[in-house]
């Protein structure tokens, strides 16, 4: 959690580093804001891969850890379908053609 927050601490800064300058260099408020979002964005995916690679890996291990503590996804219908098509296909109801 820490490396999303210093990451997204440091991008919220940068947003209003540059609106400010952009602001003050008589841009408008409007569009200065619209810019300031593409230029620290752009700068962003430039200048903090480590940050944001370092979140994004966090987070996955996390929802890993979750998935794994869930166990494995049963999905009923499915299960049924197939114990359906098993049975059908046993007792020799299902042609060639239809598969």
């Amino acid at each position: 959690m820490r490396h999303f927050l210093v990451y997204a601490v440091i991008r919220l800064g940068l947003w209003l580093l540059l609106w400010w300058v952009l602001a003050l260099a008589g841009v408008g408020i409007m569009l200065a804001g619209v810019l300031a979002a593409l230029i620290a964005m752009l700068l962003s995916i430039l200048f903090l891969d480590r940050l944001r690679n370092a979140a994004a890996l966090r987070w996955k291990a996390a929802d890993e850890r979750r998935a794994a503590r869930r166990g494995p996804e049963v999905d009923q219908d499915a299960e049924y379908e197939d114990s359906v098509l098993d049975d059908a296909e046993r007792d020799g109801e299902i042609r060639e053609e239809d598969r």
